[in-house]
């Protein structure tokens, strides 16, 4: 089965300032891999470059083998660190929206997973705190049966006492051969659901590993490991 994601040589720059330099990297199907790193280190560049949002200054990105673009956004259910959804219209409205947009839309599995975190569909954005939006944004990438996931702080904005049932959401509304890349900072919060990592700073890939190997051959939790790894 070929690579989900294969980076090969990736650069990325803004200006003078180079955000990615060299990636390489590569990402199997039915994987969930953490990207994590400081403030500042690619990573939302990395998923900005996947989703097609931003084109490499050279190397080459590949989605299931093509470069992105209109076919790989068929694919690929993108979440990004900031809301982006029309403040004024109601979640049944957003969804009508999403159904009509992506042919792979699952609007039953939508509406369950608004019932189990009590979201009126009725309601307007508008109406809701930060933490809820994000939790309407999630549900509608979650309810897409996409090959590849790009969850951007998935977490950072949601009330600890909603993590575990998000997370929870994450794993268990995507197949078994979809891959789902996770950026964020809250390690400790989601290293349980992970397979493997990739920690990147200064746009560099520092370390690609599987969880497992960390715990054992490290003896440290991933949490662990970036703190060292990244101590200041």
């Amino acid at each position: 089965m070929s690579n989900i994601l294969e980076c090969q040589s990736l650069v990325k720059k803004y200006g003078l300032k180079t955000a990615l330099s060299g990636i390489d990297l590569k990402i199997e199907p039915g994987h969930i891999t953490g990207l994590l790193g400081p403030n500042g280190s690619g990573k939302s560049t990395l998923i900005k470059l996947i989703n097609g949002l931003l084109v490499p200054d050279s190397g080459s990105i590949k989605i299931n083998g093509l470069t992105p673009g209109i076919e790989t956004k068929k694919i690929v259910s993108y979440l990004p660190e900031r809301t982006y959804l029309d403040n004024a219209s109601k979640v049944k409205d957003i969804i009508v929206f999403f159904e009509d947009f992506y042919d792979n839309f699952n609007k039953e599995k939508a509406y369950d997973m608004l019932s189990h975190l009590n979201i009126n569909p009725n309601d307007r954005l508008k109406t809701m705190s930060k933490g809820t939006k994000e939790k309407v944004q999630l549900i509608l990438v979650m309810s897409r049966d996409a090959e590849l996931y790009c969850l951007d702080e998935p977490i950072a904005g949601v009330d600890p006492a909603a993590r575990d049932y998000i997370l929870n959401t994450i794993i268990s509304n995507y197949n078994e051969n979809a891959s789902i890349i996770i950026s964020t900072h809250l390690i400790s919060d989601i290293e349980n659901i992970l397979d493997d990592i990739v920690f990147i700073a200064d746009g560099k890939v520092k370390l690609k590993s599987t969880v497992d190997d960390i715990r054992f051959k490290e003896g440290k939790s991933v949490d662990a490991l970036f703190r060292e790894v990244f101590k200041c």
